[in-house]
């Protein structure tokens, strides 16, 4: 939680956002993800200072717990001086208890935002899914909790000026908005009438450009001319270099194919993990985890 201090911006964590990304839809598999496919509505989480405190946190927890489909888990919350935004307690369940710093007994519209990471982390440890690491598994639990429809909250949470700042969460404010812009492409949900904080909405463009930027990145066909142009120097260097046709700063990498035609190696833009395709032209292919139809130019 940075609280009053510096904000990191930009994509500095992108790789394991992406690895993320792709790590829930290898274990929940696509049917589960589309599940998903509607966010937390903002009526159902909010949380005035005319709520009691307890009993607003209460129901704003219930209602997390129903949206992330988990019936049979009760979360008890309390508040306490602490230097993080939020703990929670990993047991067997169902009763889960989630500590909240005592600020949020005075920035209660922000208690939505910390609990959904803070369920979210039982939700992934029921699952059985984590990173190796603190600042990974974080990243991860941001990650999913973005992706999966609540962290529209951590990032609205989000509130800077000359004189103070707020955030929430792992991930600088562009990736979090990265990562909704990820799920806007796949569920055609826009986020942006949910937004309080104007520079909330600032970094949900940001991150928006760069996950569109994504569906641009050769061999994709809508890839821009100056990519193309890359692509082919780098492909003819690929053809004429074998075994040896690793490519350098680019998203994709040319892979020898014993017996067989080059292949291109690259990002799926909607789930991330890596496709390879043969090196021949125009390709239709289809992701096997995500069942995206990527129109491909080899």
């Amino acid at each position: 939680m940075a609280n009053g201090g510096p904000v990191e911006h930009g994509f500095p964590h992108l790789e394991t956002v992406r690895a993320a990304v792709t790590a829930l839809y290898r274990r929940l598999s696509y049917d589960t993800v589309h599940r998903f496919a509607v966010s937390v509505a903002p009526a159902d989480v909010a949380f005035c200072d005319s709520d009691d405190l307890y009993l607003g946190a209460q129901r704003v927890a219930r209602e997390l717990v129903r949206h992330y489909r988990l019936p049979d888990a009760r979360m008890i919350v309390g508040f306490r001086e602490m230097r993080h935004a939020a703990n929670v307690e990993l047991a067997a369940g169902p009763e889960y208890f989630i500590e909240l710093n005592e600020r949020f007994r005075a920035h209660r519209r922000d208690i939505g935002a910390a609990l959904a990471h803070e369920i979210m982390h039982v939700f992934l440890h029921r699952l059985g899914l984590s990173f190796t690491g603190t600042r990974e598994n974080e990243i991860l639990t941001d990650t999913a909790t973005t992706y999966l429809g609540a962290g529209w909250l951590l990032l609205d949470a989000y509130r800077e000026d000359a004189v103070s700042s707020q955030k929430l969460g792992y991930l600088t404010p562009e990736e979090f908005g990265y990562v909704l812009a990820k799920r806007a492409l796949v569920f055609g949900e826009d986020p942006s009438p949910w937004f309080t904080s104007a520079q909330a909405y600032t970094a949900y463009v940001r991150g928006r450009e760069r996950a569109r930027l994504d569906e641009r990145q050769p061999p994709l066909s809508a890839a821009g001319w100056s990519g193309r142009r890359r692509y082919a120097r780098d492909r003819r260097h690929a053809q004429d270099h074998r075994p040896l046709a690793v490519v350098a700063d680019a998203p994709y990498d040319f892979v020898p194919d014993a017996g067989g035609p080059l292949r291109v190696a690259f990002s799926c833009p909607t789930c991330l993990q890596r496709i390879r395709v043969p090196v021949r032209g125009r390709v239709r292919a289809r992701c096997g985890l995500c069942r995206t139809v990527l129109e491909c130019d080899t």
